[in-house]
């Protein structure tokens, strides 16, 4: 009958690989889902909420919030910027991280994942990589050194007279060929040379039993809680005719067509007696199943190594792992001996790529924040510094600490332009002499302002790299002059066309924090402020980033860029000094004559006053 529960636990659901001299791949599978493992797999996610669950958060855990480089300002920049496009677009529809979270996913939930590896047509890189879902393919028989040198694909390995598999070479350097390739790849699994098993292998029985658990639960719905019956006739043994069209006629009446099977029919010669009705459910079923759903329960949070529930978002009624102390402990746990493992290998196979593309450098996964449940916003801010604030959240110290008059949630609202003022704004110096400040005119992005101009002072004693722009460091430009022992220092204002502003007023929140900070820049931290999100939306089709050394603001924007120079003199001159005019103008002279293409001016010009007000079409 249909609301009895039958489970089998018997049932094999461990992975059966086998080769058959028909086919080209090996078959992978289990007794009852024949080559058909990964969909068997699905199956049990799709129908296990625990199960599910686990596997959810597992996933979201290996992904993390980004993929970050590690060091980012002692790597060569040239390769960062490779990288980072590399990060933006992995795909013509994707950015790196959208792939890995799919990847990620495929990790957990089938012990493996697969990337389309596509080259370039040149073969000298590897162009794009794409997401592909491990049900999709079926490894190639291995070579007699236990290969594996391609894989078959097919959209629904069910009916393959229907979707024919088609064969793509496994992933090889050492063979570009082909321009898309296959790269499969899991951790260990005992026993298997050309496929890699889930870590939860062991839990399967138990996420069947979860399912089974779950269509019994349905079924009394369906059939509207009511329990099974004996229903006893003492008029006649009918024929077997009548007894058939009774029996239909009680479901019709009382069950509806799909809950038919529901009673037992008996029929006697004795007609004394009336029919009977007789309830055959057993007592205490709620409580036997309560206490199956925590047994099978707790069974598979083992089999995917979990020591609190609370963590994949399962709510236990133990108290176990309820405790901040615990919790804290097993999300340790849990990260350093599942989390991790799967982040190191993914981490592995992106450097293959990486180094391809001469981008290799370390990088690293920017882990999902737990959340405290301990304290409040307002104990955080009562005894936490800013800085320790600011750390929490992932961004650099402030350059002096101040007191937090702020609600802590606010602190959300730090903006990544916000970060760039702290982290590369200067004040105007006080013992520096300002000897030249002009509208920058001509300056390509490219030419070295402040380099070119300490060279002509005089032979120029370099002072070490500061990496990243950290406020009152010196640049990389900057220099000492051995004869006239003149010190230039090069930085830019962020300032308003006072004409256009007349008109119109200041209403883009950029530029109002731009302008409110009136701080000193250095070139290359405004050029690298083109790779941070300061200004969303106003990018090229409403992109994130695009170049403030050019556009400013973005479209309509009323702001461009002043030049100031500023000058010191360390010790006295050994020699006749050349007028700082006459350095500073042949200087510009040299930026205005580097050979690069001619898009330097917009420097210069407000978005307001460019071509179609700074949009990329006429409006």
């Amino acid at each position: 009958m249909e609301n009895i529960l039958s489970i089998n636990l018997s049932t094999t659901t461990a992975p059966v690989v086998s080769e058959s001299r028909s086919k080209h791949w090996v078959d992978y599978g289990t007794e009852d889902w024949a080559n058909l493992y990964p969909q068997f797999l699905i199956d049990l996610y799709y129908n296990s909420s625990t199960q599910a669950a686990i596997i959810n958060a597992t996933s979201e855990m290996i992904a993390g919030e980004d993929i970050v480089i590690e060091d980012e300002e002692e790597r060569d920049l040239e390769a960062v910027v490779k990288l980072k496009k590399f990060f933006n677009s992995a795909n013509s529809n994707e950015s790196l991280q959208e792939v890995i979270k799919k990847i990620a996913f495929d990790f957990k939930l089938q012990g493996a994942f697969a990337l389309n590896i596509v080259w370039s047509q040149d073969r000298t890189r590897i162009s794009e990589i794409y997401h592909i879902g491990v049900d999709k393919i079926r490894a190639e028989k291995p070579n007699e050194l236990g290969k594996v040198e391609g894989y078959y694909v097919s959209a629904d390995w069910s009916d393959t007279r229907k979707n024919k598999p088609y064969r793509v070479p496994a992933f090889n350097t050492n063979d570009r060929t082909s321009p898309n390739q296959i790269l499969y790849t899991g951790l260990y699994s005992p026993n298997m040379n050309a496929y890699h098993t889930p870590d939860y292998v062991a839990a399967n029985n138990w996420a069947l039993v979860d399912q089974r658990v779950a269509e019994f639960h349905l079924n009394n719905i369906s059939n509207g809680f009511a329990g099974s019956f004996l229903i006893s006739f003492a008029n006649g043994v009918p024929t077997q005719e009548e007894r058939f069209q009774i029996e239909q006629s009680l479901a019709a009446k009382f069950t509806g067509a799909d809950n038919a099977g529901k009673f037992i029919l008996t029929f006697s010669d004795d007609k004394t007696r009336t029919p009977e009705i007789t309830a055959i459910s057993p007592s205490d079923l709620d409580k036997q199943y309560l206490a199956l759903q925590e047994l099978l329960v707790q069974n598979i949070l083992t089999g995917h190594r979990v020591t609190s529930p609370i963590l994949m978002g399962i709510k236990s009624d133990s108290g176990l792992g309820n405790n901040a102390d615990e919790l804290n402990s097993a999300a340790n746990f849990y990260s350093n001996t599942v989390v991790k493992p799967f982040q190191e290998h993914i981490l592995k196979v992106l450097k293959k790529i990486f180094t391809v593309n001469n981008m290799d450098m370390p990088v690293r996964f920017e882990q999902l924040k737990p959340i405290t449940t301990r304290f409040t916003n307002q104990d955080l801010a009562a005894v936490m510094t800013q800085d320790e604030i600011r750390e929490e959240l992932g961004l650099a110290p402030l350059k002096e600490d101040v007191v937090v008059d702020e609600d802590f949630t606010k602190m959300a609202e730090y903006t990544a332009l916000d970060a760039f003022i702290d982290e590369c704004g200067e004040d105007m110096p006080e013992d520096w002499e300002l000897v030249e400040e002009e509208v920058v005119d001509g300056e390509h992005q490219d030419f070295d302002f402040e380099e070119v101009l300490n060279e002509i002072a005089g032979e120029k004693i370099e002072l070490a790299s500061t990496g990243r722009a950290i406020p009152s460091r010196k640049s990389e430009q900057d220099g000492i002059s051995k004869k006239t022992y003149d010190y230039f220092r090069v930085r830019y204002v962020y300032e308003k066309d006072g004409f256009l502003n007349n008109k119109s007023g200041t209403r883009r929140e950029f530029c109002k924090k731009m302008m409110a900070a009136n701080k000193l820049y250095r070139k290359e931290d405004i050029i690298n402020m083109g790779t941070r999100p300061v200004n969303p939306g106003f990018g090229k089709n409403g992109a994130a980033t695009y170049s403030q050394w050019l556009f400013k603001g973005g479209p309509q924007c009323f702001h461009f860029w002043t030049r100031r120079i500023f000058k010191t003199v360390i010790g006295e001159s050994k020699t006749t000094k050349i007028e700082d005019a006459d350095l500073i103008g042949y200087t510009k002279a040299r930026s205005e004559g580097f050979t690069a293409k001619k898009n330097d001016k917009l420097v210069a010009i407000p978005p307001r006053r460019m071509k179609n007000n700074g949009y990329i079409k006429a409006r």
